[in-house]
């Protein structure tokens, strides 16, 4: 690969890069999220929804059903991944 190839390869996944968070800045979350939208935010099945609001550790308010505070869903991410982060090489792997 030549370096015109090289910057043309960057240019794209930037482009790319720039497309997509610009596509989740004008979407907004409410500030409970109900179990049918989890589900459509983490692209996932009734299960693992279960399983999810059914940890000890999971932000859920049910006092008024199943709701969400995704201020805490993001800070419970947040955590998350920073322990996997601290505790595994999940994030260290380099592409050959």
């Amino acid at each position: 690969m030549n370096i015109d190839q090289i910057r043309q390869v960057i240019h794209e996944e930037v482009t790319k890069a720039v497309n997509e968070v610009t596509k989740y800045h004008q979407f907004q979350l409410p500030p409970m999220l109900t179990r049918k939208q989890l589900m459509e935010l983490f692209n996932i099945s009734q299960t693992k929804t279960s399983e999810l609001l059914n940890r000890a550790d999971f932000p859920v308010f049910r006092e008024a059903g199943v709701l969400i505070p995704t201020h805490l869903l993001f800070r419970w991410i947040e955590k998350h991944t920073r322990w996997v982060e601290e505790n595994t090489s999940f994030f260290k792997k380099t592409a050959m």
